[in-house]
């Protein structure tokens, strides 16, 4: 059990130190400046060359214990480590900045005294010169990352185009320094060498351009296998749009559209009146006074009147005509 419990301590030992390993290359030198004159002021209000470290991982990391240097001598591999370590900055411990999270930043003082605080070390810089910067691991053997820092005018660094790209450093105006904050600095490149630079074999550029072809083939065969249809299928449509119940449905819908345009016109009408259409009722009182002047004498009293009126149909004398002679 003992034997057990031993071995999986080594074993997870073992596993630990790449894990750690590989989070100290998360660690880079990210910016510099070595003729500080209006920049960044330290606690005392004094301008001092700095070095920005930052971590490129999305983890934490504790940079406390790992060296500082701009002292060639020290890529000796024959050189002791005391030796190394009299030649080189610690990064001192007890102090909470140090503890980096994911995608942070710290910015260290130069040409400074670390009685003065945590973030003053002892690097010497001299800004008429190309400095070299390295950074070690705490056992000051391993080099975790390196820069040639040519001479800078006042207040200019020398950043990395992207915060902890492994290649590319460009020197940065003053307006554009960002001591502790990501760098945001932009290079200007041409469309055929950023081209060149993502697609350097032309393949993905091929097989984008014969997509786009086939796909416009496609869509011009879509287009005239529809429009023949429609050509050779004309005489049907209009035979469709002759049918006699089409017509009628669309004279029903015309008359039905009249209808209630005339409705709507009715309505309206009624609405500015207040429902009292004056010139009809002018026009029936008209119409009833005329058939009155008109129809009057109808009008009879009632009364039958007899006239007497004589004759002579009854006479005697009249009526025996052989007698006249």
């Amino acid at each position: 059990m003992k034997k057990f419990g031993l071995l999986l301590g080594a074993m997870l030992t073992f596993g630990a130190v790449p894990m750690v390993a590989q989070l100290e290359n998360s660690i880079k030198l990210n910016e510099v400046m070595t003729c500080n004159t209006s920049s960044i002021q330290d606690e005392y209000g004094q301008h001092e060359a700095w070095i920005e470290i930052t971590n490129i991982s999305f983890s934490t990391y504790n940079i406390r214990g790992m060296f500082l240097t701009t002292d060639r001598s020290v890529l000796d591999k024959k050189m002791s480590v005391p030796e190394r370590i009299s030649r080189m900055s610690i990064i001192p411990n007890g102090e909470k900045r140090t503890i980096m999270g994911g995608q942070q930043n710290i910015v260290f003082f130069c040409n400074s005294n670390p009685a003065q605080g945590s973030m003053h070390l002892t690097v010497k810089i001299d800004p008429t010169e190309p400095t070299w910067i390295a950074l070690y691991n705490g056992n000051a053997v391993n080099l975790i990352d390196s820069v040639t820092v040519p001479p800078l005018a006042a207040n200019e660094s020398f950043a990395r185009v992207k915060d902890g790209d492994n290649y590319i450093w460009k020197r940065t105006e003053a307006k554009n320094v960002t001591p502790g904050i990501s760098n945001n600095i932009h290079i200007k490149e041409s469309k055929i060498a950023k081209i060149k630079r993502d697609d350097p074999h032309g393949y993905g550029i091929a097989v984008l351009s014969m997509g786009i072809v086939f796909f416009c083939l496609a869509l011009l065969f879509a287009f005239f296998t529809v429009f023949g249809l429609i050509m050779r299928n004309r005489t049907m449509v209009k035979k469709v749009a002759e049918i006699q119940p089409l017509r009628a449905g669309v004279g029903m819908a015309k008359k039905t559209a009249e209808i209630g345009h005339m409705t709507n016109v009715i309505l309206q009408d009624g609405l500015s009146t207040k429902g009292i259409d004056k010139e009809l009722y002018i026009a029936v009182i008209s119409m009833a006074l005329k058939q009155y002047m008109e129809d009057i004498h109808d009008v009879e009293s009632g009364v039958i009147t007899i006239k007497p009126k004589n004759t002579d149909w009854n006479v005697e004398y009249i009526q025996m005509t052989q007698f006249h002679e």
